[in-house]
């Protein structure tokens, strides 16, 4: 694909012509296609990364006028995370345009933190070629709707938060995250992390990360203590912690297959 075909594709997906298209050129080149890493992304996705997490701070603050501040750090916290900005990068279909070097593999191997750089990076080419406001626009024009959808559900995704608190308020044992397993190259694993609560064996899920497998497992142990459901459109929805009952709670963790010990 030709530099000019690569600067319109992306112009179109992001919605912004810009005044310097050279930028765009930078914002895609991943450092393994580049001659030096400072021609890469890298110093592109570091300023974006900053103008993203400065954007979404000033648009809590205004928007959540009797928030304090722990409660806007957690919706920021999902909001301005790798794998947020991941998936609005393949939303975008961003990754599509990337420019890697060989070795790298195919685009639909691309690891999550690959994808996040090169939406940050276009944040940030868009902050350099037309300023804040374009950057605000272009960030809350896709993020606007995680943020009202992370202020209604509560949890903002943070599901292993969830899940000790709950078991601390029934004097129950925190869980342990164990990595059962790990698969693929070093560019590209990925992770399976089990949930252990009082030496009973829980789910298990494989993610790109352990971070994103422990929160996955979290979920679902959630799910499985009847802590946690799923609505019609797949949101998660969580129970008050008034609403639940402790010998239920234990008498499900009972249940469970104990861990075999250590050898």
């Amino acid at each position: 694909m030709s530099h000019d075909e690569l600067i319109s594709l992306t112009q179109e997906r992001v919605d912004h012509v810009f005044t310097d298209p050279t930028l765009v050129i930078r914002a895609l080149r991943h450092s393994s296609q580049a001659d030096t890493r400072l021609n890469s992304n890298e110093r592109l996705e570091f300023l974006g990364d900053s103008v993203l997490g400065l954007v979404i701070c000033e648009h809590l603050y205004h928007a959540y006028p009797d928030f304090l501040e722990g409660e806007l750090t957690k919706i920021k916290s999902n909001i301005v995370s790798r794998k947020t900005c991941a998936d609005l990068a393949i939303e975008l279909r961003l990754v599509d345009l990337l420019q890697l070097g060989k070795g790298m593999g195919s685009r639909e191997e691309v690891p999550l933190s690959l994808a996040a750089a090169v939406f940050e990076s276009l944040i940030g080419a868009i902050y350099l070629d037309a300023g804040l406001g374009a950057a605000r626009r272009f960030i809350l024009r896709h993020v606007g709707g995680l943020i009202e959808s992370a202020e209604r559900l509560g949890h903002q995704e943070n599901f292993k938060s969830v899940l000790q608190q709950a078991l601390q308020k029934f004097g129950i044992d925190n869980p342990i995250y164990p990595v059962l397993a790990e698969d693929g190259p070093d560019h590209d694993k990925c992770f399976q992390v089990g949930v252990q609560i009082g030496g009973r064996r829980f789910a298990s899920c494989w993610g790109k990360s352990k971070k994103q497998a422990e929160q996955d497992a979290a979920l679902e142990t959630l799910k499985e203590l009847g802590m946690a459901t799923s609505s019609d459109n797949d949101e998660v929805v969580l129970l008050e912690l008034s609403e639940l009952d402790r010998e239920q709670v234990a008498s499900c963790i009972e249940a469970r297959e104990l861990v075999d010990p250590a050898p």
